[in-house]
């Protein structure tokens, strides 16, 4: 789901990213106005957590993958302003860092990932849990709004390619960026969705959300952090983080984010946008999760420590600055 560079057209990137922005400033505004500073650090724990998630790469008939996201699992434990906020960050890293998602692209993947999915998986969770009261309520509702956020995030980066060759091509007609009509594009990007990549959402959500509401429930409860809660976390986002090699299991690409050379294969050309656009010629630091001339798998690992540390350095930082008087609910 992860735009690539030169995918989508300048002005294409330049829209989602002028929705992209004020989405991320008013979760941010309203974090700082809603959430104890003392629980902003719990940001980038799960940020953390939704970087893991996305390095299991779940194969699909046909040579494609695809992974979770775990953005509607932040949003029901922290708020979706919460999730946006702390997914967004974890998709720059991955651009910067990795080379996961084009530069360029930034704003169309934040609005789709970072924002797009938790709301509309928050808004679905808390629909079902209002209609029903049982003990499972909860997880029903979790299950299903996971299931319909990243469907809906799906089927809007669907579109963004989709509307590409329509908009921009050249004199004969050949597409200058992404080369796949709406009628190709939606349901190659929704087949893999609405059945296992979904399915994986739907199973990351639910099992994470019953460990945190049986290790750390002070959590939902916006109660101050136990010690044995932090452990728990931390045990659980170790033992995710050292398994994150079996994501390399899973061959190929998910779709629309192949290279050129994979694009001129299946299209017989290459849109002359994805060869001359901007950005064309950036390089990550640790381009796939790789280091250097190290093993793959220990790259991998490497590559989600590093991550890990990152996020959840940022939101520490922005906790110590930030100068709220919210404070925790009274039980």
């Amino acid at each position: 789901m992860h735009i690539p560079e030169n995918y989508l057209s300048p002005s294409t990137c330049a829209v989602m990213a002028a929705a992209a922005i004020p989405a991320i400033a008013v979760s941010a505004k309203k974090v700082k106005e809603n959430m104890p500073k003392e629980k902003i650090t719990l940001l980038g724990v799960f940020a953390a957590f939704s970087f893991v998630a996305m390095m299991f790469n779940i194969p699909l008939p046909g040579g494609t993958t695809g992974h979770a996201v775990g953005g509607t699992l932040i949003a029901i434990l922290l708020g979706p302003e919460a999730a946006c906020l702390s997914v967004a960050v974890t998709l720059i890293i991955q651009a910067l860092l990795f080379g996961d998602g084009g530069i360029l692209a930034l704003g169309a993947n934040i609005f789709n990932i970072a924002f797009i999915l938790p709301y509309v998986g928050y808004a679905v969770y808390s629909l079902i849990k209002n209609h029903i009261k049982s003990k499972n309520g909860e997880y029903i509702g979790a299950a299903i709004g996971s299931y319909a956020g990243i469907n809906a995030a799906a089927l809007m980066t669907a579109v963004e390619f989709g509307i590409q060759p329509y908009l921009f091509h050249d004199a004969s007609g050949q597409a200058l960026y992404c080369p796949y009509g709406l009628d190709v594009s939606i349901p190659a990007m929704m087949i893999g969705h609405l059945t296992l990549f979904g399915l994986a959402e739907v199973i990351f959500t639910v099992a994470v959300l019953a460990f945190v509401n049986s290790t750390s429930p002070e959590i939902a409860q916006n109660q101050p952090q136990t010690k044995k809660s932090k452990t728990m976390l931390g045990i659980l986002l170790g033992v995710l983080v050292c398994a994150t090699p079996i994501g390399l299991l899973a061959t190929g690409t998910a779709w629309g984010e192949w290279g050129i050379e994979d694009i001129a294969t299946i299209t017989g050309f290459t849109p002359a946008g994805m060869t001359d656009g901007i950005l064309s010629d950036f390089s990550s630091i640790m381009p796939d999760y790789t280091i250097g001339n190290l093993p793959e798998w220990i790259g991998y690992i490497l590559s989600a420590v590093i991550a890990v540390a990152i996020t959840i350095i940022l939101f520490k930082l922005a906790s110590s600055v930030t100068k709220n008087k919210v404070k925790y609910e009274k039980q």
